[in-house]
């Protein structure tokens, strides 16, 4: 008898997919952010420990040219002047200078929504860090892969 006869298609299939699933969901829980920005990001959030969540950091998975990547930061934020972000700050993993952007807030904002266009030396994460007026920090990444790199890329002519 196999050991799978008492199991119906559809027990199967879920369990198969749980089993490949898992893992991806535990490594989107675990806040994995670029060592080489551990120091601005120390700097940004003045030591604290950033937390993942809050933060939503929307980027293309693919972009055609690095010269004007789509970027979205969208935090959630009553934004009033007990609760608001005070910051958020845009960092890359490859650019020649990994501080894309920094962008100060206040309640008087209405919401904590960034919408910008960034430049890409290469395929890379970007981090989205937000402040809150509380000191806490809160941060998203998202992987990008670019076919055609910008910020200062050499070409070499011979």
């Amino acid at each position: 008898m196999s050991v799978f006869a008492n199991c119906s298609r559809r027990g199967f299939c879920l369990g198969m997919l749980s089993a490949v699933l898992a893992p991806l969901l535990h490594m989107r829980s675990a806040l994995a952010l670029p060592d080489k920005l551990t120091p601005l990001i120390r700097e940004a959030t003045g030591g604290a420990e950033p937390k993942a969540g809050r933060v939503k950091l929307t980027l293309p998975p693919l972009a055609e040219s690095g010269n004007s990547v789509v970027c979205k930061v969208h935090v959630e934020s009553p934004m009033a002047p007990e609760d608001h972000v005070t910051s958020i700050h845009l960092l890359s993993e490859k650019n020649p200078r990994p501080v894309i952007a920094r962008f100060y807030l206040g309640p008087r904002s209405g919401r904590a929504e960034i919408n910008t266009r960034i430049r890409l030396a290469a395929s890379q994460q970007v981090v989205a860090l937000a402040v809150m007026k509380d000191g806490s920090c809160w941060t998203d990444t998202a992987t990008v892969i670019v076919t055609a790199a910008a910020c200062g890329v050499e070409s070499k002519e011979g």
